[in-house]
């Protein structure tokens, strides 16, 4: 069995157990970007290159047109907490 198909059965189990109310699922607590930005007291145009987007992706967002999920919720509660640490580290991959 390919890689690809092991992957897509644990997946499947994993689904089916958490139906069944077995298992952990993982539950992210909903993050409004507007309020991020906000308490970090950056501006749009500051904000957006943080998240690695443009200004107009970003926009839509605190719009409520897109949605945040995965891995942009994820940066984003690291710039809750630590919006320096993030912009020190994307300083360093410019350099």
């Amino acid at each position: 069995m390919s890689t690809f198909g092991a992957d897509l059965i644990q997946s499947l189990t994993e689904a089916l157990a958490h139906v069944k109310g077995e298992g952990r699922a993982i539950v992210h607590a909903p993050i409004t970007p507007r309020e991020v930005r906000k308490r970090a007291k950056l501006t749009q145009a500051q904000m957006a290159p943080l998240m690695g987007m443009s200004l107009s992706g970003y926009r839509k967002w605190e719009q409520g047109t897109r949605r945040v999920s995965g891995p942009a919720a994820t940066l984003l509660h690291v710039i809750e907490r630590e919006p320096e640490a993030v912009r020190r580290a994307l300083l360093s991959l410019s350099t």
